[in-house]
């Protein structure tokens, strides 16, 4: 159903031109549990072509760093895929997928293949125990093939150890007050003592880090890494304040022994601080990932060179944490910025209504149909959201 609809002068909303042809730009996120980014962007298509059979449909296939990330980038650049042998979150072997630009020397690593949750069933989540090894052996792999710039992006991840996965796997050592080495995971951030990065100076001559995410949280905190996500992945009250103590002493060690002061930076929390890590100890630069996607699909141009009547977008849960940062809030700024007005598509929306009033969106679509259960509004997600999309742009036809 449409949950809310504003009537917008800025924008000059579109319910009058009867007959002419639209233009629309569509650049969902996924639905996570029900479709993947690129059947989102199917359903809705097919809900508008249902009733505007003759609209012009501009599909970008984006992420903000998270889950995706690699198919939104080879949808928009000429990259080979490259396998690994690496480890997941809890260090069992495996293999990955990562991007490598063999010509412009770059590398695309998505955070998730190797760190991330959708690695682990439910029962074997831990944020105490699990680690970023992984992803740094993907990078390690991604260096020794020639890369010079890594791209990594953030999200979805199993782990709250402030990047000392990858930071190890790259030649950081880290000890505790005996000097012996601990393990990179969440329960022994607060056990540090000394941080060793003579080796990984060696490694990382001449590499440039770019974070990819789209969040912005502190390392720290209430709003930081721990309290915010480390639930979802599986700690309890008690260990949610473990780890926030132990990341703000990896923020005391890394400050003592790198002369480094970055957990305050917005973003620093991604990931269960992988941003932070990455930034600590690689010297990344953080990205945003929507702007970094748009970019690539080159959205600017087509806004500039074709009239969009309405941008669409998407997920499956619209919550105060797309307030954050997350793809869904820069496509609502992208048309704030163009004076295009924007329908967000949701499973379900738990925005309060004044903060909805100062995201200039012109409507929410939220599709779960509330007499059936959760498990029919997942599986049927697909005719739901097309249904939704239909009667929408048929009431402004």
């Amino acid at each position: 159903m449409i949950k809310s609809i504003t009537k917008c002068k800025e924008y000059g909303l579109y319910l009058d031109i009867q007959g002419a042809i639209m233009n629309i730009l569509i650049i969902p996120d996924k639905f996570k549990g029900s479709l993947a980014a690129k059947e989102v962007i199917a359903a809705i298509s097919n809900g508008i072509k249902k009733v505007m059979p003759d609209a012009n449909l501009y599909p970008v296939l984006a992420s903000d760093g998270g889950d995706g990330f690699l198919n939104a980038v080879s949808e928009n650049l000429d990259c080979k895929v490259i396998t690994t042998n690496t480890v997941d979150p809890p260090g069992r072997k495996i293999k990955a997928d990562y991007l490598l630009n063999r010509a412009d020397r770059i590398a695309y690593i998505e955070l998730a293949k190797s760190s991330g949750l959708e690695l682990l069933e439910v029962h074997e989540r831990s944020a105490m125990t699990t680690s970023t090894y992984g992803t740094g052996l993907q990078i390690m792999d991604a260096i020794t093939k020639g890369a010079t710039s890594i791209y990594v992006g953030l999200g979805g991840s199993a782990t709250n150890d402030g990047g000392t996965g990858i930071a190890q796997a790259l030649g950081y050592r880290f000890l505790d007050g005996l000097g012996n080495d601990l393990e990179p995971n969440g329960e022994n951030l607060s056990k540090i003592r000394a941080i060793k990065s003579e080796e990984a100076v060696q490694n990382l001559e001449g590499v440039s880090f770019y974070a990819v995410n789209d969040v912005d949280n502190p390392l720290f905190g209430e709003t930081g890494a721990a309290h915010i996500y480390a639930r979802q992945k599986g700690a309890n009250d008690t260990e949610i304040d473990i780890l926030d103590m132990g990341l703000r002493n990896l923020d005391a060690m890394v400050q003592d022994n790198l002369q480094k002061n970055v957990a305050q930076n917005p973003g620093a929390g991604a990931a269960g601080g992988t941003a932070y890590g990455l930034q600590a100890f690689l010297n990344a630069e953080f990205n945003s990932g929507i702007d970094f996607m748009l970019k690539l699909a080159h959205v600017e141009e087509l806004l500039q060179k074709e009239k969009i009547d309405y941008i669409v977008t998407g997920e499956g849960k619209f919550d105060d944490q797309t307030l954050h940062g997350k793809l869904i809030k820069g496509v609502v700024d992208l048309g704030k910025s163009n004076k295009v007005p924007v329908v967000v598509v949701c499973g379900q929306s738990e925005v309060a209504a004044e903060k909805l009033a100062s995201l200039d969106i012109a409507a929410i679509l939220e599709i779960k149909d509330g007499s059936k259960p959760l498990q029919y509004n997942m599986e049927n997600a697909a005719a739901l959201t097309e249904k939704a999309v239909s009667t929408f742009f048929w009431k402004l036809d």
